[in-house]
């Protein structure tokens, strides 16, 4: 049973007429005619006493009538309420986000305005490390996520690159490279690091530069927040790789006094992706977000970062 043979099954008993309900329907009156049969076919009874002018329904016709309306009414709320989906939005957005995404980016910001415009959605935000995201996003678990790019890439989803940025050594005031304008992984590789854990796109990144340089390198302490990461490296507990752009605000006073010391025979870069589903395997409310992301940032204005 199509919807479209209730339609006209219904315009003809409105109408009393096969020349009404065809022009109603914009169809010719054969085409009419051929799908009130084929109805008939499906339901196995006649609706219409043939012959009548107007047009009047069977016992089975009658039967039918209030039923069919109700389906095609049921039909058009289901079509509405995909189309409140794509214009009103209402629902629920899971986002994953990286714990120290405030350093970088004005992911707060972001949120309130989608959240602003959007009253109909509701959001949880999960922080977790950026290859768990990935993978959350692709068994639908997250709808989106905020991740620091990774060598092995997102695969089967849509990405916005919200920033790009460079890693850099850095080291605490008394450091013996504190004073030198650049330094090579080689010189690094004796060093005690303080790093993030393992599944942190950053620390994906230090690692596969190291591995492709053939050097190994001693990791004495992992954090999994920039600012004590900053902090541990100003007093002395090793050296890390920092984002140039850290936003200085929310550190601590001691990273005031850390030490940005160039690599002059590598660069680590550094770039966080918004990540979803492609087309429309993603969630409506996470293609809304993407694109007030996207607007978001062609007006973003600099952020305060290390120097």
């Amino acid at each position: 049973m199509e919807l479209r043979h209730l339609r006209h099954f219904v315009a003809l008993a409105e109408e009393g007429s096969f020349t009404r309900a065809a022009a109603r329907e914009l169809i010719v009156q054969s085409g009419l005619s051929s799908s009130v049969r084929a109805l008939e076919k499906d339901v196995g009874a006649p609706l219409f006493v043939r012959g009548t002018r107007p047009v009047r329904l069977t016992a089975e016709g009658q039967a039918l009538v209030g039923a069919a309306r109700r389906a095609l009414d049921a039909a058009a709320a289901s079509y509405q309420a995909v189309r409140d989906v794509r214009t009103v939005l209402t629902g629920h957005l899971r986002i994953g986000a990286m714990q120290t995404s405030a350093h970088v980016l004005p992911f707060s910001s972001w949120l309130a305005g989608f959240s602003r415009l959007h009253p109909g959605v509701d959001i949880t935000v999960r922080h977790l490390p950026a290859r768990r995201m990935l993978a959350m996003v692709h068994e639908g678990e997250l709808d989106c996520a905020m991740v620091a790019a990774t060598p092995d890439g997102g695969g089967d989803l849509t990405v916005l690159t919200l920033a790009s940025d460079v890693l850099i050594p850095a080291c605490g005031p008394d450091h013996r490279l504190a004073g030198a304008d650049s330094v090579t992984l080689g010189e690094l590789a004796g060093e005690r690091f303080v790093e993030t854990h393992s599944e942190w796109g950053t620390r994906t990144m230090v690692d596969a530069v190291f591995a492709q340089a053939g050097l190994a390198r001693s990791i004495v302490c992992e954090v999994g927040d920039w600012a004590l990461l900053a902090d541990l490296v100003a007093q002395g507990v090793g050296v890390a790789f920092l984002p140039r752009r850290l936003n200085a605000d929310l550190l601590p006073a001691s990273a005031r006094s850390l030490r940005l010391v160039p690599l002059r025979d590598a660069r680590v870069e550094h770039r966080i992706d918004l990540v979803a589903p492609e087309g429309y395997a993603s969630h409506p409310a996470a293609r809304r977000f993407m694109a007030h992301v996207r607007r978001q940032l062609r007006t973003q204005s600099g952020d305060t970062h290390l120097d």
